[in-house]
């Protein structure tokens, strides 16, 4: 892979940014160059929110996605916005639970979970977002299990230290489906 250009997407409160961060920090790992940058509304928690992350072997020249070669959308309004701009031979992931596609493209690969859901019924409320990068990590393969348990390790703060192994759970859980 030489580079990997994500959008993640969806409202403030959905783990977006640190969705995004945690992907940068796992190609920062891995010894590649890296950009993330954020968007997000003045509302903050319930506004809209989204990221580009670029993972290239080589400088980066701008950190604005324009041409994703992943979405990550985790509402409606976010897979709407961005659905046109993935590159033929994409790869979309939703969250089922939440967004429903009126628009639909036959030159992408779509990927429904139910990650919502599954969060709830897996008693891990809160991280869906980890969910879909589970589920992210196995369909590209950009990054295995063991850099993105590091990247958590090394990226949640102390005084969320106890959300460490939720985390590593539902990115398994994701990897599983």
């Amino acid at each position: 892979m030489s580079n990997l250009n994500i959008i993640i997407a969806g409202f403030g409160g959905q783990g977006i940014l640190f969705t995004g961060k945690i992907i940068a920090h796992i190609g920062m790992l891995d010894g590649r160059e890296v950009s993330w940058f954020p968007s997000y509304g003045p509302e903050m928690r319930g506004g809209t929110a989204n990221c580009s992350v670029c993972i290239s072997d080589a400088p980066i020249g701008s950190p604005q996605v324009t041409d994703p070669d992943i979405l990550v959308a985790m509402n409606t309004p976010s897979y709407e916005k961005f659905i046109d701009a993935v590159v033929p031979g994409g790869k979309v992931f939703i969250d089922s639970s939440i967004v429903k596609p009126g628009k639909t493209r036959d030159d992408v690969e779509l990927f429904a979970i139910p990650a919502t859901q599954l969060s709830g019924e897996e008693r891990l409320e809160g991280i869906a977002n980890m969910i879909l990068l589970g589920k992210v990590l196995k369909e590209t393969a950009f990054a295995g299990i063991e850099a993105a348990k590091k990247s958590i390790e090394e990226s949640v703060s102390a005084n969320k230290e106890h959300l460490i192994k939720h985390n590593i759970r539902a990115i398994e859980l994701g990897i599983s489906l």
